[in-house]
């Protein structure tokens, strides 16, 4: 389970999308995180997941494996479905057994909801496998500059958040060796049985947490070494500027944005 995880992960190759402006990206992931949440029919998540797949296959990006970072979330996705149908109550009851109601609203509910936790993990993991931790940070800072004048920490926010995603794929490999070396001391990730499963992760969790605390002192000491100081008076290697893909890319952004906005006034199902 723990391979499936691709968040934080870049996948380098060439593709239009790779060589756009992490600005560019970053503007076109919170449109399209707004466009999921303003949509309030079933019909326009099938021109979104078109628009997907669509850039999927021209990030020459293989679809299995992006599709394979939800697989972690099922649970979660599953958990979310079911609280939303008993929960949500309106409209026809559709199906009862005793206590237990389930409503057209509440079917309504909960697949809006599966679909969104799907396509939002499915849009966010594009932005990281076709942008680098270094762009990434940049397109953050540079995007949260303006706000410096009224005391907004964009480089230190910029610079968490690249870190955070930095280390994920370091942690999950860390937590993959201990528990090769935990089941070659009999440890059992595997069994169906939920208690015997949850005592298993104590001796995994503390070695796990060790080695995080033990990898923040470290590179707190390295960059405390090379005299980091933060974004003051930092220089760039790579200078960010916007090119006309860039420009192209926030026009269609823009359209597919208005789509969605016009969609929620056009009564199909």
């Amino acid at each position: 389970m723990l391979k499936d995880i691709t968040l934080g992960q870049f996948y380098p190759t060439k593709s239009i999308v790779h060589s756009l402006d992490a600005r560019t990206k970053l503007l076109a992931t919170l449109i399209f995180m707004i466009s999921i949440f303003l949509v309030n029919q079933f019909w326009p998540y099938a021109i979104i997941i078109a628009v997907l797949l669509i850039v999927t296959k021209i990030s020459n990006i293989p679809l299995k494996y992006v599709l394979k970072g939800i697989k972690p979330l099922r649970w979660i996705i599953l958990f979310t479905f079911i609280i939303n149908i008993f929960f949500i109550k309106g409209g026809e009851v559709l199906w009862q057994f005793y206590f237990l109601k389930i409503y057209e609203q509440g079917l309504r509910t909960a697949f809006f909801m599966a679909i969104r936790l799907v396509l939002l993990v499915f849009g966010t993991s594009i932005l990281t496998l076709t942008t680098s931790p270094i762009d990434l940070t940049d397109g953050i800072e540079t995007a949260c500059s303006p706000f410096k004048k009224i005391g907004f920490p964009a480089h230190e926010l910029a610079m968490m958040m690249t870190i955070a995603l930095r280390f994920i794929p370091t942690l999950l490999d860390e937590t993959d060796k201990i528990m090769k070396a935990q089941m070659s001391r009999g440890a059992d990730f595997e069994s169906t049985n939920i208690v015997s499963r949850a005592k298993n992760m104590v001796p995994l969790l503390i070695p796990l947490f060790v080695s995080a605390f033990r990898r923040a002192d470290e590179l707190a000491m390295a960059m405390e070494a090379r005299c980091y100081r933060g974004g003051e008076n930092r220089s760039k290697m790579k200078q960010s500027k916007l090119e006309k893909p860039d420009y192209v890319a926030d026009f269609i952004v823009l359209v597919f944005l208005i789509f969605i906005i016009v969609s929620r006034f056009i009564k199909i199902i």
